[in-house]
């Protein structure tokens, strides 16, 4: 194992290795500092679960089903939280990222199949950061959508500038930024007034979720938006240097900070995930609109509905910071499968260049041709598509982590095992019954 790890290189910080050297001259100063090494990596991941894809299946499901479908959202980032704490126990564990893996484990041809649909999700979900970007541009300074999608890309590229400060400067911003949407959110649910039974109902999932077809499209798009395939590479390589080659007992404290990490970011971004649809179904769907699925018509309306002009301000605000915060980490993981699969190293600029590039056009050919509402069809139909991409990345990732042979004594066996391949198969039934009612409409 040790071996294994000899020869990891990537963009993982190496804060574990600095604190390790203060505990021996500072004593608890250095353990503090250890602690704290192991907290940031959640909040890069955390922020891909709240990006403006979120936003527009989360709006257009509380809009069109009131609080229905609340159930795919809890099920939703209860399988994310799963996925993500897997994909951190095979990092540690091994000191290799998941796709570090694949390409050691799997012939060239099956890692360049992986590699390929990896970076299709990725600039699916691109084209949804930066089309969310730029209505929220839209929104707050009155710019056009065109030239909002030019401006987004500028902001990721600011964004990017903090890394040459080191992570944690980057790590601290995307975490103050996930609070400032935390707390927009509670301003948005108290001018909502929402039913709070209604809420507590829409926990049972509904009757109708594999027979309704929007609710299909809606509920696949909830799932792709948030758990994203690139996430799952991407926190493996943020937390593959914390055990930073020990034995058992550095394995296991490293794991213990890094779930903290993580169960406290996505649950942060499962209260806003929820909120979203909560407010959705409060204001719009009580309110008899139950077509609202558009970011920018749910700007125009959320102030006369709830009676306040702040309830679109800080809409749009809290749009675009989820909006920066995404395309950011977007980069982040597009070198990382870059790296891991082909053995390409590029520099954060010429990747973020490439990625804002293929984003860049399907935006702004969709803004063009079919003004706010195409670019709202564009989001969501890009969450399908991480939907669609998912199993692709689940699968290896539970197939390295149950190996007894990669993993030793911290393998994943019994119930955690048999919740993962559970959470496969309902990804795979429910792209199976998406696809199969489309094709059936067609």
């Amino acid at each position: 194992m040790n071996m294994m790890r000899a020869g990891s290189t990537d963009l993982a910080s190496s804060a574990p290795v600095r604190g390790f050297r203060l505990s021996r001259r500072h004593g608890s100063s250095g353990v503090e500092a250890r602690r704290w090494s192991f907290f940031g990596a959640g909040a890069l991941v955390a922020v891909g679960y709240m990006d403006p894809g979120n936003w527009a299946t989360a709006l257009g499901s509380g809009a069109k089903y009131g609080y229905q479908l609340l159930s795919v959202v809890i099920a939703a980032s209860l399988m994310g939280l799963l996925l993500q704490w897997l994909a951190s126990r095979v990092g540690v564990v091994t000191g290799r990222d998941l796709a570090q893996l694949c390409r050691e484990r799997y012939s060239r041809r099956t890692t360049l199949a992986l590699w390929i649909a990896c970076e299709i999700a990725i600039i699916a979900c691109d084209v949804a950061e930066v089309v969310g970007s730029a209505v929220a541009l839209q929104l707050l300074l009155g710019v056009s959508l065109s030239v909002g999608v030019l401006m987004s890309a500028a902001g990721t590229f600011a964004m990017l500038a903090l890394k040459r400060r080191g992570q944690r400067s980057l790590q601290a911003v995307v975490t103050v930024l996930i609070c400032f949407v935390c707390v927009c959110f509670v301003v948005e649910l108290a001018l909502a007034h929402p039913s709070w039974r209604g809420v507590l109902a829409g926990v049972a999932p509904p009757a109708a979720l594999l027979r309704d077809t929007g609710m299909i499209w809606l509920a696949a798009g909830i799932l792709g938006s948030t758990v994203m395939p690139h996430n799952l590479y991407l926190h493996s390589a943020l937390v593959k240097e914390h055990a930073n080659g020990g034995g058992a007992r550095a394995i296991s404290r490293a794991m213990k900070g890094v779930n903290t990490d993580t169960c406290v970011s996505l649950g942060l971004a499962f209260l806003v995930n929820a909120a979203l649809l909560i407010m959705a179904a409060a204001v719009f769907h009580a309110s008899g609109h139950h077509d609202v699925s558009d970011l920018a018509e749910a700007h125009r309306l959320i102030a006369p509905l709830v009676g306040s002009r702040w309830a679109g301000i800080v809409f749009a605000a809290a749009l675009l910071a989820c909006g920066l915060n995404a395309t950011t980490t977007g980069t982040l993981a597009g070198q990382v499968v870059m790296e891991g699969f082909l053995r390409m190293r590029s520099g954060q600029w010429t990747r973020a260049l490439l990625t804002r590039t293929l984003a860049i056009g399907p935006a702004l050919l969709a803004v063009g041709a079919f003004g706010e509402h195409g670019s709202n069809q564009l989001l969501i139909a890009s969450q399908v598509v991480l939907s669609v991409q998912l199993p692709l990345a689940m699968t290896p990732l539970v197939r390295f982590a149950s190996d007894a042979g990669l993993m030793g004594r911290f393998r994943v066996r019994g119930a955690p095992l048999a919740l993962v391949w559970a959470c496969i198969g309902i990804t795979v039934a429910l792209n199976t019954a998406l696809i199969w009612q489309v094709v059936a409409g067609a």
